[in-house]
């Protein structure tokens, strides 16, 4: 039934400057909207809102993610920008922040401005 629509994804600010510039500055995602309730940007064809809260408690889950082609390499460019991967106690993690998961799967987290939990996964 919606296998065939477009996919919106969201997640909640409580400072929209700071998100309007790690989403689009830090990230490089496109700007496509900047209105009273939500920061829009265009994810390589999915629209990201980023909604605007007074107040907001981040969700102690990853709330965005990423499939990338190599994490390696996007952990250093992210890096570069001021990116910081967290290191979880309990998980094995190299010095990047990579957890290999069960079934081969590399699983890096990243926090943004609001604390909300980030991700990139390559497979």
């Amino acid at each position: 039934m919606l296998h065939d629509v477009d996919l919106i994804c969201f997640a909640a600010t409580r400072n929209s400057e700071a998100a309007k510039g790690f989403y689009r500055d830090v990230l490089g995602l496109r700007l496509t909207e900047d209105s009273p309730f939500a920061l829009v940007f265009d994810a390589n064809g999915t629209m990201l809102r980023i909604q605007k809260f007074p107040e907001h408690v981040p969700p102690k889950t990853t709330v965005l993610g990423w499939h990338v082609a190599d994490i390696g390499a996007k952990i250093a460019a992210l890096a570069q920008r001021g990116v910081s991967f967290e290191h979880y106690p309990g998980l094995v993690q190299d010095q990047s922040g990579i957890w290999k998961s069960p079934n081969g799967a590399q699983v890096a987290w990243f926090k943004d401005p609001d604390g909300n939990t980030l991700s990139l996964t390559q497979w």
